[in-house]
């Protein structure tokens, strides 16, 4: 089963994360597929739009931990926080329109995935959550889509309560476009994306690059290194945060 899936519309894409047996968890073979994914949508100048989703009615539940922590330790590990970090890169730097559509949750690692879209739309019992506080690690990418996008007061909000951010909140917060029924999120995320992808194509990469550019104020791909450049944990995706034994 591929890891993720890529179906293209005119003028604009659907990006499924395709674990739906694990709640579409993220592990090696997923980052690489998603990467791979995303190199392909940044080189066709007919999407416009993507909207990304998460297969089985869930978008996603983190990181996949018993493949993190497997015996023998899986081949990709080592590689693995080159390959997430290359992976926000890569979102980061992109002239398309990111729109997600929140089914049900997307938590930690997938609470990432999901700040990293340019618009949200979420079912009404759907909830967002950066845990990475309450279980001994570091949240960087988190915490660069949020420094990127909102006030250092939303990103406290997420990152240093652990809380599950519940749909209402999310919109209060401006982190969610708007919410819908739960049955209806994909319905209105495929429209939007329809809609986005009937627009000029030059105008669509124009707007989004400068939208950027004036946000960051740096190169893309110094963005992420920046706000993860004090991760406690070194790059590595899942273990126990160690003291900085420097300060």
């Amino acid at each position: 089963m591929n890891a993720v899936i890529l179906e293209k519309h005119q003028g604009w894409c659907e990006l499924i994360l395709n674990r739906p047996e694990k709640k579409n968890a993220v592990e090696g073979s997923l980052a690489a597929a998603l990467l791979e994914a995303v190199a392909t949508i940044e080189k066709d100048d007919d999407i416009r739009c993507v909207l990304l989703r998460g297969a089985g009615g869930a978008f996603c539940s983190g990181f996949d931990t018993k493949e993190f922590g497997a015996t023998p330790k899986p081949q990709w590990l080592a590689e693995f926080p080159a390959l997430w970090e290359s992976v926000h890169t890569a979102l980061v730097s992109s002239r398309k329109v990111w729109i997600v559509g929140l089914e049900r949750y997307a938590i930690n690692g997938g609470a990432s995935l999901a700040l990293a879209g340019d618009l949200m739309v979420c079912g009404r019992s759907a909830f967002l959550q950066v845990g990475e506080i309450a279980i001994g690690m570091a949240a960087p990418r988190n915490a660069a889509w949020l420094a990127l996008r909102h006030t250092e007061a939303v990103a406290a909000r997420l990152c240093l309560t652990g809380d599950r951010i519940a749909a209402d909140d999310l919109v209060r917060l401006g982190i969610a476009t708007e919410q819908v029924d739960d049955d209806q999120v994909l319905d209105r995320a495929r429209e939007r994306a329809r809609a986005i992808g009937g627009y000029p194509a030059h105008s669509v990469a124009a707007v989004k690059s400068g939208m950027r550019a004036a946000s960051m104020l740096m190169p893309a791909g110094e963005w992420m290194k920046a706000c993860a450049r004090h991760d406690p944990l070194s790059g590595r995706p899942i273990g126990k945060v160690q003291a900085n034994k420097q300060a």
